[in-house]
């Protein structure tokens, strides 16, 4: 059996099998937006953008239960970590994910 042993520890881990390379700003951008990601608000707000594309924030904020000021600061984490992109239009902003950076994600996932 391939195992390794820590010297000081009796729990055994498994050799590597395979590694999982990439690019330090690939790790990094892939580490933002696991952390955008991981709250619950953000979640809830990809999950809507999925569905409802082109949506300004005012569609979003009727659907939480927040503050529209609060909706604001969860859509900039999203947007400065890559999972959305926003365009204004008029005094507002449509919000759509961004299928490039989820698509990456979801491969780098599917890695592990």
């Amino acid at each position: 059996m391939n195992e390794l042993k820590l010297g000081c520890c009796s729990t055994a881990f498994p050799a590597a099998c395979c590694t999982l390379e990439l690019a330090p700003e690939a790790e990094e951008r892939f580490v933002r937006m696991a952390r955008a990601i991981g709250n619950p608000v953000r979640f809830q707000i990809v999950k809507y953008l999925v569905t409802h594309p082109g949506c300004i924030t005012g569609d979003i904020v009727q659907v939480l239960p927040i503050a529209q000021a609060t909706t604001s600061q969860h859509l900039k984490v999203l947007r400065e970590a890559g999972w959305i992109t926003g365009t204004v239009s008029g005094t507002a902003t449509c919000y759509c994910l961004s299928n490039e950076n989820a698509q990456r994600f979801k491969e780098i996932v599917a890695a592990l």
